[in-house]
């Protein structure tokens, strides 16, 4: 396309030429009015004015590629192209013409090309257009202005979509303004990458102003939403929003009344419900209330029938017998109770054998059965008189050695009540590895004797025998012991310690019973028991800041943690914890009973903004159909009052049972201890049974002490400390007894004594302990004491058994099999965790999780999420599933769950475990062991190297 002048001065010539043939008329041509005059057309040549059959249509030019307009009219004898007013050279024309076959008249079409540059370089009040004209022999014919415009999609939109939470049946409406361009941008949504066609779900609208209205949520409408603008240039995405449909919980109804749980007397009945009318979804509240009712019932206990006394016999019948009756209603069974055993109805002979049958007396038909009953009641009582002499013999003789050779044994006196046990002599075992070996002679020129019943409850009870050296400690024995669990684990050299060894502790469990093993212990620490601490050391200081840290009181199974940022930053608090050694001053009533050690924390005028962990200690063998355990906190004044149950839904504190510790979450200092109040007779106290033996000063003598104690770390340490004083030596593995709380008493008894190198005297091989006194212990140990002599000293092997039982309940045997007599004394080898060498750890050291990988935990799992993978989830993989209301208070309940995890967790530190949780739920892929094994386990590997383990 030329110039204006180009275009004014050659067209209108060229026009002239092809329609009139005139060469001298020219008419100069300019000017932007469409009502510019045209040529005149021949007058005598017949038609009609053209008619445009395709007129030029508005166009967008796409990068630098040129448009083409085009125009078609019939009939015409030519056809030019206008743009912007001025008329374009016939040299960018395009024409073709052709005879329409109907009509016969002639049909002309004719093409331009627009390019870039021409549009770019126009710079007029309105968009670049173009107009053709055609021409036939009555005049001219104008077609529609066609605009061409450059097409252009700017990047940004002006208004992305903004993620939302709502309710379910809310209304979303999801705000959308696409980006400038020319055309117009088409907006388009996805969710999930997939087109929503909103002729096919007519709760969704998409009409509205480019935006996105559901107009009832939902759960299926959670997800993530973008909005996509196109035009014929470019398409952009939007930002995604992430919708997220959440559905608060909502209380079931309640079950049924249960049955009572006692069969007889006072019990407990309960109901529950559960938070899934709806269950909470994609970070929806938790139902607030109790999940659990319980109230108290009295069931009728059931009455055993018993017999009335007899009737008067009857009249003599005719056939020589009269007759007596009785019934069973005295009283009648009631409410399921036995019926009486025995007969209702008894008879008998009335006429002492004289009754007449078949004319014969009674007593001459059965004479020779009765002289042969008679030759055999001789000649059993012949044979029973014999055995009877011969008894009394031995007797007479036992009774008079006994007299002449014993000196005076150790005998509960309940023993004499009731309770022995039979026992079997058995010859003397040989070679056992496992206990105690010796062979050093004792001291023969000191002899002591201590008279009267030893079975006692406190072992500062002792303190009274001012007489006695019965357990004085030998000071230069050495006794060797391999532990049953080195040989499990194929640990087959002894270690060899010395009654003055270096320190060290005894060992302790927090999760786990005494003396066992668990397949995730990875690091066994042989112990000292020389090294135990003494009583007033059972408490544990250390400065705590920002980073938080963890205390522990070693060997007890009690420690604190504190979290991350639960003191404030630049500021720093020295923290206790300590037990309560002495006698506590809470007394449950009875039939309650302390089930663990009596803990303080402090100091109490501290807050802090998170939760701190405490972990004690318990005895119970968890299980909510038996016991109702409560939480205890002593107030000021030195009252007890209740904080909560553990089964109780509360958002003040956090309490979870595991089977040998409690863990809780609290957000004050102060003295707790755990109560378990019995609810049926099946409800069991876990006790550990040990036995101890040394030497007596009279070199004849053996004392064995069998310790009933609470299955706790704190309780047996305390034992060790005592038989530390005394001298005494662990003779076997402690074992695991189950104590019900159904009143029967605890037999204690020695068994297969080998009888031609050791004795006993008679009726003291059986201790009975009254049922009140184990378990109204009240943490107290509680021991008897058994003296064995030998008849030689040459004796220096013992073997025989130890056996302790509840009376209509469980039973444990321990095997005694040792040399008593050593030239050097030699620690125990036992296994357990050790954490003595670490009583505090401050920051990163104290935790198993390194903070960058908690925050991330925290960071994921604290957003809700469209598939409900959130801190609800991390709970439920790490078996925590009561009182969620809790978690849901706090500002971040991941982190609260992560403290508890760590409290659970100090000694053997899972990492793999949790790992294994995250990639279930679908969070991460990696396992965080692998993360922090370099981080976590070279500086205490270094510190355990400089204190020389």
């Amino acid at each position: 396309m030329g110039g204006g002048a180009e275009r004014g001065g050659c067209a209108p010539r060229l026009e002239l030429l092809l329609f009139l043939g005139l060469c001298g008329r020219a008419a100069a041509l300019r000017g932007n009015d469409n009502s510019e005059a045209l040529p005149e057309s021949i007058p005598s040549a017949p038609g009609t004015l053209p008619h445009f059959m395709e007129e030029p249509d508005d166009a967008y030019i796409i990068k630098s590629n040129p448009i083409v307009l085009r125009c078609k009219a019939m009939p015409a004898m030519q056809i030019f192209f206008k743009c912007n007013g001025e008329w374009v050279h016939q040299n960018e024309h395009v024409s073709e013409e052709s005879m329409d076959e109907t009509t016969g008249l002639k049909v002309r079409e004719v093409f331009i090309n627009v390019t870039r540059q021409q549009v770019e370089d126009f710079h007029g009040p309105e968009d670049y257009w173009c107009q053709c004209v055609a021409w036939s022999h009555l005049g001219t014919s104008k077609s529609r202005k066609a605009s061409v415009r450059i097409a252009y999609l700017r990047k940004n939109f002006e208004q992305d979509p903004q993620g939302k939470e709502v309710p379910i049946e809310g209304m979303i409406v999801l705000h959308c303004r696409p980006p400038e361009g020319v055309p117009a941008a088409e907006v388009e949504w996805l969710k999930n990458e997939e087109p929503i066609d909103s002729n096919l779900d007519e709760n969704i609208d998409t009409r509205a102003d480019h935006n996105l209205i559901i107009r009832q949520a939902r759960l299926s409408d959670s997800g993530n939403y973008t909005c996509m603008a196109a035009n014929i240039v470019a398409k952009r995405r939007s930002m995604s929003a992430t919708v997220v449909v959440y559905v608060n919980g909502g209380w079931s109804s309640w079950t049924e009344w249960s049955n009572c749980n006692a069969r007889c007397g006072r019990g407990w009945q309960k109901r529950t419900r559960t938070c899934t009318n709806p269950a909470p979804l994609n970070g929806g509240a938790f139902c607030e209330g109790m999940s659990v009712q319980k109230i108290t019932c009295t069931s009728l206990c059931p009455v055993d029938g018993n017999w009335e006394v007899w009737s008067e016999w009857s009249v003599c019948s005719p056939e020589c017998e009269h007759l007596r009756v009785r019934e069973c209603i005295a009283p009648a069974p009631r409410n399921g109770g036995k019926y009486c055993e025995g007969l209702s109805q008894e008879s008998e002979n009335c006429t002492e054998g004289l009754c007449i049958q078949d004319k014969k007396p009674l007593h001459e038909i059965k004479s020779q059965n009765i002289e042969t009953a008679s030759d055999i009641a001789l000649y059993s009582g012949l044979g029973a008189a014999v055995i009877a002499v011969a008894v009394l013999v031995v007797g007479v003789t036992l009774y008079r050695r006994s007299q002449s050779e014993y000196g005076v044994d150790v005998i509960d006196s309940s023993a004499l009540t009731g309770g022995f046990q039979t026992f079997n002599f058995k010859t003397v075992r040989q070679g056992n590895s496992l206990l105690l070996n010796s062979s050093m002679q004792p001291d023969l020129t000191v002899s002591r004797t201590y008279s009267g019943p030893i079975c006692l409850q406190d072992p500062m009870d002792k303190e009274l025998m001012t007489e006695s050296s019965l357990f004085n400690p030998l000071s230069d024995i050495k006794v060797k012991v391999q532990s049953s669990f080195m040989v499990s684990l194929g640990v087959t050299e002894r270690a060899e310690y010395h009654g003055k060894a270096h320190s060290g502790t005894f060992p302790h469990g927090n999760a786990r019973g005494f003396g066992t093993i668990q397949a995730r212990n990875k690091a066994a620490y042989i112990q000292n028991l020389s090294s135990i601490s003494t009583r007033n050391e059972l408490k544990t200081t250390a400065i705590f800041g920002h980073l938080g840290g963890r205390l522990v009181v070693p060997n007890t199974g009690v420690s604190l943690l504190v979290p991350h940022g639960a003191i404030p930053e630049e500021s720093s608090w020295e923290i206790y914890l300590a037990i309560n050694s002495r006698e506590s001053s809470l007394q449950p009533e009875s039939p309650d009973v302390l089930l663990g050690p009596e803990v303080t924390c402090g100091p109490s005028d501290v807050s802090v903004s998170s939760p701190f962990a405490l972990t004690i200690p318990h005895c119970a063998e968890v299980n909510s159909e038996h016991w109702n355990i409560h939480l205890k906190k002593r107030t000021q004044q030195g009252k007890w009052e209740e904080v909560m149950s553990v089964e109780e839904e509360t958002t003040s504190c956090y309490c979870l049972l595991d089977p040998y510790a409690c863990h809780i979450l609290l957000n004050s200092f102060g003295t707790y201890a755990l109560i378990g109040e019995p609810i049926s007779e099946c409800a069991v106290r876990q006790m550990k049974v040990a036995v101890f033996g040394c030497l007596s000063c009279n070199s004849l003598d053996y004392n064995l002490r069998v310790y009933c104690m609470d299955n706790t770390p704190c309780a047996f340490q305390e034992v060790v400390l005592d038989e530390r004083i005394q001298g005494g030596q662990l003779l076997d593995e402690p074992k695991l007894l189950h104590f019900k709380g159904n009143t029967f008493s605890l037999q204690i008894s020695v068994l297969d004594i080998p009888p031609f190198l050791w004795r006993i005297k008679p009726f003291t091989a059986c201790q009975e302990v009254p049922f009140s006194r184990v378990w109204c212990s009240n943490q107290k140990p509680l021991h008897c004491a058994f003296s064995l002599e030998r008849y030689t000293p040459a004796t220096t092997q013992l073997s025989c058994k130890i056996c302790v039982r509840q009376v209509k309940g469980h039973e444990q045997i321990l095997q005694i099999q040792t040399s008593i007599l050593e030239n050097e004394r030699e620690t125990i080898a036992f296994f357990a965790h050790d954490d003595s060498n670490f009583p505090a750890q401050m920051g990163a050291k104290a935790f198993k999780i390194p903070y960058s990988i908690r925050q991330r935990i925290c960071a994921t799992f604290d957003t809700p999420n469209a598939k409900g993978k959130d801190w609800q989830m991390l709970a439920q993989k790490n078996s925590i599933s009561r009182n969620l209301s809790y978690f849901a208070t706090q500002s971040s309940p991941s982190a609260v769950i992560l403290d508890l995890w760590e409290a659970r967790h100090q000694h053997d530190g899972d990492l793999d475990s949790l790992a294994c949780a995250l990639e279930e739920i679908g969070r991460t892929h990696s396992k965080i062991s692998d993360i922090t094994e370099t981080e976590m386990e070279e500086p205490d590997f270094n510190y355990s190297r400089q204190n020389g383990l």
